[in-house]
């Protein structure tokens, strides 16, 4: 059970994962050394995309660690990181330009925003007690108990799958709203662009871990019937 020919899977997932990783750390480093033309900050140009969209009630404040940052809904609060909320950097201000574009999405209610928000309660159940309940089936040999766990990390797949297009979305967002407010230049909006992509393509690198690692069990379920 714990040693099978399935790891090759979580081998394949690691290293997608570590690309990903390594792609948008190298990519905001690159871009952080560009300071953009008005030198505006991180925090002053969130300031200004929600003044333009409208949007009073979000507060900005800085929380502790590197790309930590986030939009929370329930609180309405945007928060960014450290290394971005202070800076002038091009891709300071794509990273606080996306979350903006979160804080759009809550403002005017995109449904795959509001699906992943209501998914998140499911997906965290799944993600904490699939791997127990099945290894817990497989020992006890108990299929039907193995397969309730196969089950509840399909949900977390499913969380995945819904934050792709809310994460392209606010980058969409994020990029229109920087080049039309002329916040940024030409050439630096398509320094965010790229950090933002490569940002992206951090969610598409979890999903398809996610995947595997539903495969995964699918597989040693399946091996343990057999």
């Amino acid at each position: 059970m714990f040693w099978d020919p399935t790891y090759i899977l979580v081998i394949i997932g690691a290293v997608i994962s570590g690309i990903a990783s390594l792609g948008v750390n190298s990519t905001f480093r690159k871009y952080s050394r560009y300071t953009n033309a008005r030198g505006i900050t991180a925090q002053q140009c969130a300031q200004e995309i929600l003044r333009r969209s409208g949007i009073n009630d979000v507060r900005i404040e800085r929380t502790r660690g590197n790309l930590t940052d986030h939009y929370s809904p329930g609180d309405k609060v945007l928060r960014l990181s450290e290394s971005v909320y202070g800076s002038t950097s091009v891709a300071a201000l794509g990273v606080a330009a996306h979350e903006c574009g979160h804080a759009i999405q809550h403002q005017v209610g995109y449904a795959p925003l509001k699906l992943r928000s209501l998914s998140v309660p499911m997906a965290n159940i799944g993600s904490y007690l699939s791997w127990p309940i099945v290894i817990i089936g497989l020992i006890i040999g108990s299929l039907g108990l193995a397969r309730i766990g196969v089950v509840l990390f399909t949900l977390v797949v499913l969380f995945q799958l819904i934050t792709l297009p809310v994460e392209f979305n606010a980058s969409r967002r994020a990029i229109a709203i920087l080049s039309d407010s002329g916040m940024l230049g030409a050439e630096e909006t398509a320094g965010a662009k790229k950090v933002l992509f490569a940002a992206a393509m951090t969610y598409v690198a979890a999903l398809f871990t996610a995947i595997l690692q539903l495969l995964r069990l699918v597989l040693l379920t399946r091996n343990k019937r057999d």
